[in-house]
């Protein structure tokens, strides 16, 4: 089998590496999963160290969780403060992805976006960090999306699944995320909770 070609770019490697890492869930838990997670995150909060951690949720755990911590179904299935968040793959500006962050700095400071530690002036330093948390939601939709273009999640699930994306340090960006990720009809019983 021929090597893969190297990847062009930021988004062009976000988006393999999370195809990558949903199809090496386990076997065994592939028909219990029925929601695929982008936790969008940054390492100490800081912008310029953008990651998605690429995870997903089970039936089996929705049970534990209604039996142990909370009594309301939708609660347990779509709100991310139940769901499992450690332990899974991360693909962007981290460590363990020496590609990813390669790419992103070179791509940000082509931009004209890279910036050292803040100064005590700022130095325009906040609206850059924005526009860097901008662009790498911009790069985890399409990530998303792919998963259901490329027919990933059919290969890997024999079927579609919602994709929810979501930060924890911005509550209420998962449903317009979510939505612009997955196409119609797909994240029905997601919207139903978030909007009731």
């Amino acid at each position: 089998m021929p090597a893969e070609t190297p990847p062009s770019g930021f988004r062009e490697h976000v988006v393999r590496g999370v195809r990558h890492l949903v199809e090496a869930f386990p076997a065994g838990l592939r028909p219990d999963i029925y929601v695929v997670s982008l936790r969008v995150d940054h390492v100490d909060q800081d912008p310029r160290f953008p990651y998605v951690a690429v995870g997903h949720n089970t039936r089996r755990e929705v049970r534990r969780v209604l039996a142990h911590e909370c009594s309301h179904e939708g609660t347990a299935a779509w709100e991310y403060a139940y769901w499992p968040l450690d332990g899974f793959g991360r693909v962007g500006h981290v460590p363990e992805d020496r590609t990813g962050s390669a790419l992103h700095l070179a791509e940000a400071e082509a931009a004209g976006l890279w910036y050292e530690e803040e100064d005590g002036n700022g130095n325009g330093n906040e609206e850059r960090g924005d526009l860097l948390v901008r662009e790498f939601d911009v790069v985890c939709t399409a990530a998303a999306r792919s998963l259901h273009a490329d027919g990933c999640l059919y290969r890997v699930f024999g079927r579609s699944l919602p994709v929810v994306l979501f930060d924890m340090d911005r509550p209420g960006w998962e449903l317009e995320a979510t939505e612009a990720a997955n196409p119609p009809g797909v994240i029905d019983g997601f919207l139903e909770h978030h909007r009731t």
